[in-house]
């Protein structure tokens, strides 16, 4: 069947007139097990993590004293612009590989590479750093049960005397792998256990701290001024993404186009109200003053005398941080095999496995991938390399989301983004406003990372996607006996 498709070169776009054909042979496909609530629970793993466990206290101490609860709104405020253009997309192009898709389809190849190889990096970065957070959570309840583990297995080279790995953090990192390779029906089963323990442990504390809450601790409000809670949203803004990774599980949802702008807005706006609520708790059981930056709620529990609820909390956070880990390198996972089958990358990284359906071959490779930086890159340095390129993605997708509703108004949609084309406006002068924030070695990293994949798709890219070969074929029969 002929397929709508416009541009040449790096300019020539992803045809989305048939998002129901299936892409590539049987061996390149994925399974559409995922319902509503599974899709949901996935993007609720993905958002609420180290925002409540850690981020909101460090907040609230230096930056925004109580106005974190404005911080975490005005975040909101921003991911929901970004959120909404997502959710046009999703029930539109139920396809595997998110923004990556969304640019490819709009903006043209070499936008879709340049997010798609971006994204490669930042996920499985996260994944990383998640993985050595929830290792500092470990190695601390250890600790406190009398355990003494040995120097060399607690941390990266440089973070501690006689540290040579991070072992826990390798073995979070391949124990995910592990499970997103047993299936995604098996593996979302799994995450949405344990999110709902998650959400159980935060709504503990949520009810349980409301009886501790003195409200003269609420006052002052804003003893950092107002731009304090602005600096502080800027901060907590990456905790309140995550459904941008869900979707890229569009391909393996069982009704995509009407599931998954209903799961990226439920999900958002779940963790909001968990996080607003969770912010009034811990401002109101303790001083901003007083807060511990690292352990915020293990702290305030411990301070009003509840020191077993502060261990269930810590129990919590480490149950609930792994769950961010399996949202993003499920990302990574379905964003390079998106890539990879539509041939901008080897097609021998989109072969799935036979009966699990699943891509294994990338699963793996950045299982390992996210072991070793886990392993052996300190927290600080492997933190730098995220965050640029999920803003980008987030811009991409918003032009590409006001873009496509006046190029193309008649495609069926199964969600509109109110309030075009404010909405998406919004959301990209929010990314651009938090890029600024960035230290300028990430630009950096990012640049080197750019240069790289940019030499990638010109040598290999450019010339093996699909959709160059379909231009390379419609050439040889415009030529006079090029006709077969």
């Amino acid at each position: 069947m002929a397929r709508l498709r416009m541009g040449s070169g790096v300019l020539r776009q992803k045809p989305i007139d048939h998002i129901e054909e299936p892409e590539g042979a049987t061996s390149e496909r994925l399974t559409r097990a995922l319902g509503l609530w599974q899709l949901t629970a996935i993007g609720v793993g993905g958002i609420i993590g180290a925002g409540i466990f850690t981020l909101a206290g460090a907040v609230a101490n230096g930056t925004a004293g109580p106005a974190v609860l404005i911080s975490f709104l005005i975040a909101g405020v921003a991911s929901a612009a970004a959120a909404f253009s997502y959710a046009e997309f999703a029930g539109l192009i139920p396809k595997a590989g998110s923004a990556y898709t969304y640019g490819y389809a709009v903006l043209g190849e070499f936008a879709g590479w340049f997010i798609g190889w971006d994204l490669l990096l930042e996920y499985t970065a996260i994944v990383a750093v998640v993985a050595i957070g929830i290792s500092g959570y470990f190695s601390f309840l250890v600790g406190e049960m009398g355990a003494d583990l040995p120097a060399w297995m607690l941390g990266a080279p440089g973070t501690g005397p006689g540290h040579r790995i991070d072992l826990f953090a390798v073995i979070l990192c391949l124990f995910v792998a592990y499970l997103l390779n047993l299936g995604i029906k098996s593996a979302a089963r799994f995450e949405m256990v344990v999110v709902v323990l998650k959400v159980a442990v935060v709504l503990l504390v949520i009810v349980i701290g409301f009886f501790h809450i003195n409200t003269d601790n609420y006052t002052p409000f804003f003893p950092y001024g107002i731009g304090g809670a602005f600096t502080g949203a800027a901060t907590v803004f990456f905790a309140v993404f995550g459904y941008d990774a869900m979707s890229t599980a569009a391909e393996e949802s069982k009704d995509a186009q009407r599931h998954m702008p209903k799961a990226i807005l439920y999900s958002l706006g779940i963790s909001m109200v968990l996080y607003v609520l969770a912010c009034l708790v811990l401002t109101g059981m303790q001083n901003y003053t007083d807060i511990d930056p690292e352990s915020g709620f293990s702290s305030a529990f411990k301070a009003v005398g509840l020191s077993g609820v502060a261990d269930v909390i810590a129990v919590g956070a480490i149950i609930g941080i792994l769950t961010v880990m399996f949202t993003f390198m499920l990302g990574v996972t379905r964003v390079w095999f998106s890539m990879s089958r539509d041939g901008l990358l080897p097609h021998w990284f989109a072969k799935t496995h036979p009966t699990r359906h699943v891509p294994t071959r990338v699963t793996w490779i950045v299982g390992f991938a996210s072991a070793g930086i886990a392993g052996f890159v300190k927290i600080g340095e492997a933190a730098e390399l995220t965050n640029i390129g999920i803003l980008l993605a987030f811009a991409v997708v918003c032009v590409s989301v006001i873009v496509l509703r006046y190029r193309r108004p008649e495609l069926p949609r199964q969600f509109y983004c109110p309030w075009m084309p404010l909405v998406p406006l919004v959301g990209v002068a929010s990314s651009i406003w938090l890029i600024t924030y960035l230290d300028w070695r990430t630009w950096v990293r990012f640049a080197i990372w750019f240069a790289i994949g940019a030499v990638i798709y010109f040598a290999y890219g450019y010339r093996k996607s699909e959709l160059a070969k379909e231009e390379a074929e419609v050439r040889r029969r415009a030529i006079p006996g090029g006709e077969l």
